[in-house]
């Protein structure tokens, strides 16, 4: 008898508390059920229900069995999807959410060349700073820049993401550069207001420190506040694939450079850790090759 459909079969019974129920869901006999919990019984050595007329139960051996029994089953079955996944080839939409200055040429670059090696993939990129539901609102998956991800939530670490304070030589040359922690609190700050902050922590020589900038502007898009920055209205709080081309050719300058910040971590964060479909693999894998080299 099969021993593998003999294990379905007694997760069933469980699930729908009778062999009736059990027989319905599988489309088997009664009888076929009946024989297959026998079977698995017997080759256990042990009893997994107790029967009565009127409804089955669990034995103390079956309720241990049951948690091990859905384990492999699952192991099995994510297996199986893993086997499926790897000659299936990725098509369809791929509906994907990312912060607002995730839309910049480095990233762009990254994702053409995703979409040139798999064609049939349309890229449904939304980018927003708030975090949205993805089941709900029926996303893919989600590109989000943080130190500390949910233990809720299913993620892959990408690559890390370095913020700086940066702001024009012209910005300078009118309000002077400054020179401590505590005379950066009268220069004007571009602030993002989707972090609810105005101080960062930074380490410095001689431990961290917070820096604190009068806020001139807020924005809860980090492209607007770059502009803003390249304007010369003030200090901006940037990620380094914003300003790093800025930064190499004198552009911007960084505020106090003795001062720095741990990176952020880029993840990949989806909603399901049972199957990944190739269209979702086949991205995480690439951005996390491409990204993940500093030459790109």
């Amino acid at each position: 008898m099969d021993t593998l459909l003999s294990l379905r079969v007694f997760c069933e019974i469980a699930d729908a508390g009778s062999f009736v129920g059990a027989a319905d869901r599988l489309s088997l006999s009664a009888p076929m059920v009946s024989k297959h919990l026998a079977h698995l019984e017997r080759e256990l050595g042990v009893r997994l229900l107790n029967r009565t007329s009127r409804r089955v139960s669990l034995t103390e051996a079956g309720s241990l069995y049951l948690e091990q029994c859905r384990s492999a089953l699952e192991m099995l079955e994510l297996a199986a999807a893993t086997i499926g996944s790897s000659v299936e080839a990725p098509r369809g939409n791929l509906k994907i959410t990312a912060p607002v200055w995730f839309a910049n040429p480095r990233v762009v670059g990254v994702l053409a060349a995703y979409q040139k090696r798999y064609p049939d993939v349309i890229l449904d990129l939304r980018f927003s700073n708030r975090k949205v539901d993805l089941a709900a609102e029926g996303y893919d998956l989600a590109l989000r820049v943080t130190r500390d991800p949910s233990p809720h939530l299913i993620v892959r670490k990408i690559c890390a993401i370095h913020f700086y304070l940066v702001a024009t030589p012209g910005y300078f040359d009118s309000f002077g550069v400054p020179e401590t922690i505590s005379a950066l609190a009268n220069y004007g700050g571009i602030l993002p207001s989707y972090l609810g902050s105005e101080g960062f922590e930074f380490d410095g020589p001689k431990g961290k420190v917070l820096i604190r900038l009068n806020p001139v502007m807020r924005s809860d898009d980090s492209t607007y506040s770059y502009h803003a920055v390249r304007a010369g209205v003030g200090i901006g709080y940037m990620p380094g694939w914003l300003v790093d081309d800025d930064l190499a050719a004198g552009h911007l300058i960084q505020v106090l450079p003795q001062y720095h910040q741990a990176p952020r971590e880029l993840y990949a964060t989806y909603t399901s850790r049972k199957y990944l479909t190739p269209k979702v693999r086949t991205f995480i894998d690439f951005v996390t090759e491409a990204l993940g080299d500093p030459r790109l």
